[in-house]
């Protein structure tokens, strides 16, 4: 039985429909793992390095998806439960052809100066030409890549999210795939990598814009529309939050790199790296339930359903605490596993990068909690909040503490540096949800 935004949600209709969403953030997190997997265990630690230090960039650039896609679905969704479908039609095809302008002259400018921005983050000789090729490559698909991110909340508030669960599993499938052939058996080093995630963007990008292009039965569809630069700008004030967190994300990560080469060489970025790849998969059940229930608050809060807003909101709150708590627990008990099936053939890398986990893996009970908060202010077409929570979740409380924290802690504290941001920004979430519960009445 189809699940539509209208809904009653008890949990299990909550969970039928937001599992895809979760689902397809899991699968979007395991390209980058693959890709870890094959380069530490086939290529070697210089080349994984490499990857980790020059990837920062092309996803910093892809996160423009990410902003159009959260706060042009917040828009759509409002429009479709206010009953404007041609609006909200007209909303969506707009910001699809803005996202494929955007992206073709960031792919030229990116590939122009990669090999600047590769020695700004850092690259030693060692490093620069694999962190040159990698960065290439991976910006050829990057368009795809932004359509990607912005498809996938779409799908959600189109009542398609299995579809595009299964767009995701492809995608996801066809990079494991050729990361075996090309990195396994091929031995294409980093290059055979890039091109294993680059044609796995395009197949996750390509494919909903042709399902969206020819007739479908979804809540959406592809029309003729002009540009809307009010509805643009509202669009990227919305989604600004997701912007800022995709943006800080990689200068946050850019800067841990920087501290980890001058407290640990190589090694320090090597496990970085590691725990990034393992944090992506952790973080993706967040995100995923962000996404999923996104469209359902901006829909209910469009058409004035307040009981239901509410139902919604307080079911997961629960789900991030429970959540939290309980991947907190299986990432400390897997913490040895998960640095083994990376770098188990350097055992003091393996020691450094399982302690490194355990520290950052606390900052999992709380997180769910920050990144909800900012994805349901945005959801409600409150920009300034969301984005608010998250500038000082993942840009101001990090830079400060990994610059700080280290000072006391030596390298502990590069580890301890996500755990002290996310207990600073749960104080900002509380304060924001608290003094705007009576303003939207949830």
């Amino acid at each position: 039985m189809e699940i539509k935004l209208s809904d009653h949600f008890t949990y299990k209709r909550l969970f039928r429909f937001v599992i895809p969403s979760i689902v397809m953030m899991i699968f979007t997190s395991i390209y980058g793992v693959v890709d870890g997997f094959f380069v530490s265990n086939y290529v070697g630690k210089t080349e994984f390095a490499a990857v980790n230090l020059i990837m920062p960039f092309p996803m910093m650039l892809g996160a423009f998806g990410f902003m159009v896609g959260t706060g042009g679905s917040a828009l759509v969704s409002m429009s479709l439960g206010q009953g404007k479908k041609k609006e909200a039609n007209e909303i969506f095809s707009m910001l699809i052809k803005v996202t494929i302008i955007v992206g073709i002259l960031l792919t030229v400018l990116g590939i122009v100066f990669i090999r600047e921005i590769a020695l700004l983050l850092g690259a030693t000789p060692d490093l620069l030409e694999h962190c040159v090729s990698y960065g290439r490559i991976l910006l050829l698909s990057l368009t795809a890549f932004m359509l990607q991110n912005v498809f996938q909340s779409f799908l959600v508030t189109a009542e398609k999210p299995t579809f595009g669960l299964v767009i995701t599993v492809i995608a996801g499938l066809t990079n494991v795939v050729l990361d075996f052939v090309l990195i396994g058996v091929l031995r294409w080093g980093v290059v055979g990598a890039a091109l294993a995630t680059s044609i796995s963007q395009i197949i996750g990008g390509v494919i909903p814009l042709i399902y969206f292009l020819r007739e479908n039965n979804s809540a959406l569809k592809l029309v003729r529309s002009k540009v809307n630069y009010r509805i643009l700008g509202k669009t990227c004030f919305n989604g600004s939050s997701e912007l800022m967190t995709n943006i800080s994300m990689s200068i946050v990560n850019m800067l841990y790199n920087l501290q980890l080469m001058n407290y640990a060489g190589e090694d320090g970025v090597a496990a970085y790296g590691v725990i990034m790849y393992v944090n992506f998969i952790f973080i993706a059940v967040f995100i995923g339930y962000a996404v999923g229930t996104a469209p359902i608050i901006g829909y209910n809060y469009g058409a004035g359903n307040k009981e239901e807003l509410t139902n919604v909101y307080k079911k997961s709150i629960r789900f991030n605490v429970g959540a939290g708590i309980a991947m907190c627990a299986a990432a400390i008990a897997l913490s040895g596993v998960l640095a083994g099936i990376f770098v188990s053939y350097d055992a003091a890398l393996f020691e450094m990068t399982k302690n490194g986990f355990i520290i950052y893996s606390l900052s999992f009970i709380v997180m769910g909690l920050n990144i909800y908060g900012s994805s349901f202010f945005t959801a409600l077409g409150n920009g300034l909040v969301s984005a608010l929570i998250s500038f000082l979740r993942t840009l101001l409380f990090q830079i400060i503490a990994v610059l700080v924290l280290p000072i006391i802690f030596g390298l502990n504290g590069i580890w301890m540096a996500i755990v002290v941001a996310e207990l600073m920004a749960l104080v900002v979430t509380i304060v924001f949800l608290v003094t705007n519960k009576k303003k939207y009445g949830y």
